[in-house]
């Protein structure tokens, strides 16, 4: 059923009405609502894995390779990985309750009734803006989280600049990138239509919600780390 959603949600991308205005409102509640959020985790992200890294890598002299090391675990795991979480925590229960909200209270039916399609006017713009928005958050996070790693790793432990530098620029590809880049875009779609799905089925009032708000951020964070392995798999 959430795939047949997702399918419904995607063939609505071209047909009018489109409603702009409400395009707009979704990438500004993905894209600048999470940033402070992902920012924070890939900044200390990376300043924990410099630490972990420069510790480990010392027994074997090997600390030039702690700049490559974070930046390609982050362009091509974690950055996606950590973003989808953090916008399943803070977009994907938003999107249950407000749907869900809307469905006990009948709203839903409101739209049919006014002849607008609810997954046209409710589920379409979120996953355009997730589509749009996640994977910038997830390319984001990957600047900020070798920022942190470098503010610790050069200016904290002392490592040499130029090594820290000139490893990422010669080792990590931009495939790398674009590979991170790909899977946040498929942790957006899972997120926002395991949401939707979750809020047009509640029932039982505020109970019913809660419970669709749970399901929808649990069944979302599962489905980002499958989908993590199965796209790995694929992509290397």
């Amino acid at each position: 059923m959430a795939v047949l959603l997702a399918f419904e949600a995607m063939v609505w991308f071209f047909r009018p009405p489109f409603r702009w205005r409400i395009y707009l409102q979704q990438l500004e509640f993905i894209g600048a609502g999470s940033l402070f959020i992902v920012v924070l985790t890939g900044g200390f992200t990376g300043m924990v894995m410099a630490v972990q890294t420069m510790y480990a890598f010392s027994l074997f002299n090997a600390e030039s390779l702690v700049g490559t090391t974070v930046a390609l675990a982050l362009s091509r795991e974690l950055s996606p990985v950590l973003t989808g979480l953090m916008v399943t925590g803070r977009v994907g229960s938003s999107i249950a309750t407000e749907i869900g909200t809307m469905e006990v209270t009948e709203q839903i039916d409101a739209l049919r009734t006014m002849a607008v399609n609810p997954v046209q006017y409710l589920v379409t713009p979120r996953v355009f803006a997730a589509i749009v928005m996640v994977p910038i958050l997830c390319l984001l996070c990957t600047v900020v989280g070798i920022g942190g790693a470098w503010l610790v790793a050069v200016q904290g432990l002392g490592l040499d600049e130029g090594i820290f530098v000139d490893r990422i620029v010669n080792v990590v590809v931009p495939w790398d990138v674009w590979s991170g880049i790909i899977k946040a875009g498929a942790f957006g779609v899972a997120i926002v239509v395991i949401a939707c799905f979750k809020g047009f089925y509640a029932t039982g009032g505020a109970r019913g919600v809660g419970m669709a708000t749970t399901q929808a951020v649990v069944y979302g964070s599962v489905a980002i780390l499958a989908l993590d392995y199965f796209l790995t798999v694929m992509m290397f």
